[in-house]
């Protein structure tokens, strides 16, 4: 772990002092909106069951390459003005995450009432438990598995998979 804090440190030094160009700001970016449009157009089409595109779900992995890029440009432009916290930062993800995480599960406990039978709801509301806590895999994979037929009746099952 302390190779790693090492070459990040030198990394930093060296992108500080020979001038490589950062925007702390980081500001909107069209582009990766572009991608991200990309990315979900064959997720949806994936979702909808069109045969054409079994393979859908490739712009989950998409997702996760832009995600990865604007966190590592957030994390290392802030390490280079030195104002980087990790509170914060796990803070700022939490205010941009949670909302609309809470949001999906309040759609998806009437929804669930109504068209579950009792085991089913049962094990439903152990995944409303294990979703805001972000283990929401670990019980899916401990409950049934992961990519068992029971998993996708499940409407929590879906934050954070990819088949």
């Amino acid at each position: 772990m302390q190779r790693a804090f090492t070459a990040i440190h030198h990394f930093l030094y060296r992108a500080h002092f020979m001038g490589i160009p950062h925007n702390p700001a980081l500001g909107y970016r069209p582009e990766i909106d572009g991608l991200r449009a990309l990315a979900v157009i064959p997720v949806i089409l994936y979702h909808a069951g069109l045969p054409l595109f079994s393979g859908g779900f490739v712009g989950v992995d998409i997702f996760f390459v832009i995600s990865g890029y604007l966190i590592t440009s957030i994390i290392l432009a802030q390490m280079l003005n030195g104002r980087f916290s990790l509170i914060d930062f796990y803070e700022r993800r939490a205010r941009r995450i949670l909302p609309a995480l809470f949001v999906m599960m309040l759609v998806c406990l009437p929804v669930a009432w109504l068209t579950l039978d009792p085991s089913d709801l049962k094990y439903f509301a152990k995944s409303l438990v294990a979703v805001p806590t972000f283990s929401s895999n670990l019980l899916f994979w401990l409950e049934s598995g992961y990519f068992d037929a029971t998993a996708d009746s499940n409407p929590c099952c879906t934050p954070g998979r990819s088949r």
